[in-house]
């Protein structure tokens, strides 16, 4: 799974992941943990979610970081919203108020970068990858967030050999192997999600279940 497997599926429409309403486990339990206003979020992988304009209107400079130029656009075209863009080592881009949009590659975020982030939202990334690409993730991203960051991260948790991903079940055993020696895990919440996921149960699932942690950096 690499950069052409993301942009393909944002080419032939296949956005099954992308949600037509803010998410209502960010709704909830963003404001516990109490990342400073107007401190900057990252939102890895963050496709055109809506959930980016919702963070922004909490009064948050969003970093949303996407390799897909498409779902940049379309994210931009759907809010009305008429972006400056430039040219970076990061990659392209584009800033209107609140929400800056980094199309490019998530591993290769500088240090300077991560650096300037006080909040995370991770709700599509971490699941999206497989373990290798997970372990990367983790080293590239996570583990160069700087003290005190606070991260809002929601996982899927289903019986992997019934489902060949993305998304990927990351159980909270592994959330805990990942995150537990730089991080201080809190898990807020687990739901049972089967019966409101009907694609997910025609793929063969027997058992889907989301997870919502918070973590902070130490």
């Amino acid at each position: 799974m690499d950069t052409d497997f993301w942009l393909q599926r944002w080419q032939q429409g296949q956005i099954g992941f992308h949600q037509s309403r803010v998410m209502p486990l960010l709704q909830k339990h963003w404001s516990g943990l109490r990342v400073p206003v107007p401190g900057r979020v990252l939102v890895p992988l963050a496709g055109k979610s809506l959930d980016v304009a919702w963070l922004a209107a909490q009064g948050h400079e969003v970093l949303a970081v996407e390799i897909s130029p498409l779902a940049v656009d379309q994210f931009f075209r759907e809010h009305d919203l008429h972006p400056e863009t430039r040219q970076t080592p990061e990659g392209t881009i584009y800033q209107a108020g609140h929400i800056q949009y980094l199309c490019g590659d998530v591993l290769k975020l500088s240090a300077a970068t991560l650096a300037t982030i006080e909040g995370c939202y991770d709700r599509a990334a971490l699941i999206a990858l497989p373990p290798d690409l997970r372990q990367r993730y983790v080293e590239r991203v996570y583990h160069r967030l700087p003290e005190g960051c606070r991260t809002l991260l929601l996982t899927l948790d289903y019986p992997q050999q019934e489902m060949q991903g993305p998304p990927f079940s990351v159980p909270d055993t592994e959330v805990t192997m990942r995150f537990g020696d730089r991080w201080h895990i809190e898990p807020l919440e687990t739901r049972d999600i089967l019966d409101q996921e009907p694609n997910f149960a025609a793929r063969g699932l027997t058992r889907l279940e989301t997870g919502v942690y918070r973590l902070t950096a130490r």
